[in-house]
């Protein structure tokens, strides 16, 4: 039978070792101050040879001290010296002064209470700062210095009570965590039938989905001591103090059993082990097998959960991941359209909504946003209606709030010149009208010219509904739709800008990863190039190519091929169509700003279907009605008037 080991005895030894370390730099001290007090010793006198001194007027002074009778002093040589005297010290102090020897009588005063607070008080405050120091480092318990101690915070009745009811887009994990609770609430049901409650539960997601909220309301609902601590309040400059806190946080939560442990950003401590850095002595390492240890030695009567966030799965380590330690692996991923509406409805409350608002549009407008961005967009369209002396939030704060949100604030302060300006509206309404055009791309939701953030302007394309799928046949049109900005200014200007590079950039890489990983090439369905992480970095620091250099080159001929033909696509649309390119640039001029309704009024007769699209590469249409091919222009030429074909 394994038994418990003896703490009692174990720190009695500690403490018995630190006492013997402790005295032996006392010892130390005492000896250094010992050599470094020692200077000239002085001369010893008979008191008769001092007397005779005295009246030959020889001596300078004389420090006497009356509990010991003794008289330390310098004679007018400058020597010191030091005699003993029997007899009356005040009658001998008289006589002294009588013969001019500057006499101090009793020099210590107080001498207990000044020799120890000179002497002994120093040598103390050394010895208990040593004591301490060792204790911590040996594992006490002491809370002076309490460097291995844990200090999570503790949820109190006190503290504003979360429930399931505030959690919204996420009803799969909330059915998945709301076991744990009925378990806490309810053990014996559970037991009755032989299930065991899962020791751990990991929560993982994108950043900003809830898994910190959801934490919370797991111990709203629970009611059960709740201790929340995270990742990096393991990890000290000592080494051993993370395993120490681990240690110390799990028996203060089997104290107080049944509980819950939540430790957010877990993969602070908890990433994978033998990455190469650090070492096998590295404090990261040594808190997460600490970690593993009480994990595993957990009890499934006592009652305690471990729950744990984090935003990286993939860099666990794991032994952290198997059945037995995190039994259930729960994913909060961003929410669906109706998830959106939920979300958008709980931050809503409390917040006055206009009329007309409705919440379902935004969430229609809102495809990939997280919880915590729909926070922010009714956030910061409350603030924008405080600022405008509005005492109702409307659709158009939500809806310039989330303008705010994904491009950034307006920089109506920015000066852009005339012929700057012009360029960029027939750059957006490229991007605009291809998107339009192609029959796999998104629908246009908004352009705009107004600078925000980094950009000079941008052109907002939503989907109609949430996709968790691309085709080949999307992902080709979006190429086309992003080179439809160059494509319009070298269309247009007969040259090319700065401001496609961010375009450039997203085509490359949308291309490569159709060649390289989705294998949407001629190439085949092969995986090229393999990615080797480092997970305790936690990101992929190279890709190292696994083919030949034959592949390479077709690799790079592919790519090449896939963005110069969604160039030419997006050169031949909007040439195609260069009067309806035309009338969307000057009304982005005149106005800076086109909604969809306008957009569509602008371009009324191009097809609007998925099945329509496509055609105006044949069959060139403007505002309605056909019109003969026309060649290339390279500046913008009048609109045509009713009845009459363009030049």
């Amino acid at each position: 039978m394994r038994r418990p080991p003896n703490r009692t005895g174990l720190r009695r030894r500690l403490g018995r070792n630190a006492l013997i370390y402790a005295l032996l730099a006392l010892g130390a001290i005492w000896l250094v101050g010992s050599f470094m007090g020692r200077g000239p010793q002085p001369t010893t006198l008979r008191f008769d040879q001092f007397i005779d001194k005295v009246e030959a007027e020889q001596v300078a002074t004389a420090d006497m001290f009356l509990r010991d009778q003794r008289i330390t002093g310098e004679l007018s040589n400058g020597t010191d010296y030091e005699t003993t005297y029997a007899g009356d010290g005040d009658l001998l102090a008289d006589r002294l002064a009588r013969n001019d020897v500057k006499v101090t009588p009793d020099p210590q005063g107080q001498s207990v209470l000044v020799t120890f607070l000179t002497n002994i008080l120093p040598i103390l405050l050394i010895f208990g700062f040593f004591f301490l120091i060792m204790n911590q480092a040996q594992g006490g318990g002491s809370r002076v210095m309490s460097f291995g101690r844990a200090k999570p915070r503790i949820v109190t009745k006190e503290m504003p009570k979360i429930t399931f009811d505030d959690v919204a887009g996420a009803d799969e994990a909330v059915e998945e965590i709301r076991e744990i609770k009925e378990y806490l609430a309810n053990p014996s049901r559970f037991q009755a039938i032989g299930a065991k409650v899962p020791k751990g539960v990991l929560l993982f997601g994108p950043p900003g989905t809830g898994k910190t909220l959801l934490a919370r309301a797991v111990a709203g609902e629970a009611g059960v001591p709740f201790y929340s601590i995270s990742g990096s309040d393991f990890v000290e400059m000592f080494v051993g103090v993370g395993a120490a806190r681990v240690r110390d946080l799990f028996e203060q939560a089997k104290a107080s059993a049944p509980a819950i442990v939540f430790v957010d950003e877990i993969d602070a401590v908890g990433r994978h082990r033998g990455a190469g850095l650090g070492g096998g002595h590295d404090e990261r390492e040594q808190t997460l097998n600490q970690l593993l240890v009480e994990m595993d030695g957990f009890d499934v009567k006592t009652g305690v959960v471990l729950i744990a966030a984090t935003n990286r799965p993939d860099i666990l380590d794991p032994a952290l991941l198997r059945p037995g330690r995190f039994d259930r692996h729960i994913v909060v991923d961003r929410p669906d359209i109706k998830g959106r509406e939920g979300i958008l409805k709980v931050h809503a409350k409390g917040k006055p909504l206009a009329e007309g608002v409705d919440l379902a549009i935004i969430a229609r407008r809102t495809p990939g946003f997280t919880g915590a961005d729909l926070a922010n967009v009714v956030n910061e369209a409350a603030l924008l209606a405080a600022r405008r002396d509005k005492e109702l939030i409307t659709s158009f704060e939500l809806e310039e709030a989330i303008d705010r949100v994904i491009a950034g604030p307006e920089r109506r302060s920015r000066l852009i010149t005339a012929d700057e300006k012009r360029i960029i509206a027939y750059h957006e309404a490229g991007h605009a009208l291809v998107s339009h055009v192609l029959p796999h791309a998104h629908p246009v939701h908004k352009i705009t010219i107004v600078a925000r953030g980094r950009a000079l302007g941008f052109t907002l394309t939503l989907p109609t509904e949430d996709r968790y799928l691309v085709t080949k046949a999307e992902l080709t049109d979006e190429l086309a739709m992003i080179l439809g900005g160059r494509a319009a200014e070298e269309l247009v200007f007969g040259d090319v800008t700065t401001g496609a590079q961010d375009d450039i950039d997203r085509v490359t890489k949308i291309a490569r990863a159709m060649v390289c990983e989705y294998g949407m090439s001629s190439l085949g369905p092969l995986a090229l190039g393999q990615r080797h992480d480092q997970p305790f970095l936690g990101r992929d620091i190279q890709s190292v190519p696994d083919y030949s250099d034959n592949v390479a080159a077709e690799v790079d001929g592919e790519i090449r091929k896939l963005i110069e033909n969604a160039f030419n696509q997006a050169k031949s649309i909007l040439s195609a169509n260069r009067a309806n390119l035309d009338r969307i640039a000057e009304r982005l001029v005149e106005h800076e700003t086109i909604e969809r309704p306008q957009l569509e009024e602008l371009l009324e007769g191009l097809p609007v279907t998925k099945a329509e699209r496509g055609k105006v590469l044949t069959e060139p249409r403007v505002a309605g009605r056909k019109v003969a091919p026309r060649e290339k222009r390279l500046r913008p030429k009048p609109k045509p008037e009713p009845g009459l074909s363009p030049a």
